[in-house]
């Protein structure tokens, strides 16, 4: 079984950065894609950012250039740089991670709030 744990939300200013953290853990043989999705009051779950195994990454048009997605696979994790954020950026952000046990499987995090406020 895989567990995802988050972590690095919270509440900050309109303008200010936060990051977030993901770490898989359990026994796994790999890890293709992860990503981050957020789901916001009343909306349906987007996808934020993913990055293939390759490092090769892709970004939702709301957050390019604002928002970075990094990976470390020795460690099982993925992490999220926000900055410049916005008030519309306010949303529960999940990690997603494509895990190979004896089959790929999708797995995903509980989330963690992010909340942009003055």
């Amino acid at each position: 079984q895989v567990q995802l744990v988050e972590s690095g939300g919270g509440l900050v200013q309109p303008g200010g950065s936060l990051r977030l953290s993901c770490a898989a853990s359990g026994r796994f043989s790999g890890i293709n894609t992860m990503g981050w999705y957020r789901q916001a009051p009343g909306k349906e779950r987007e996808l934020v950012a993913t990055i293939l195994s390759t490092g090769s990454t892709n970004y939702a048009d709301s957050v390019k250039d604002r928002f970075f997605i990094d990976r470390d696979n020795a460690k099982s994790t993925v992490s999220l740089q926000m900055n410049n954020l916005k008030p519309e950026d306010t949303a529960v952000y999940f990690c997603n991670m494509i895990v190979y046990i004896k089959y790929w499987g999708n797995y995903w995090g509980e989330g963690t709030l992010v909340t942009v406020s003055s």
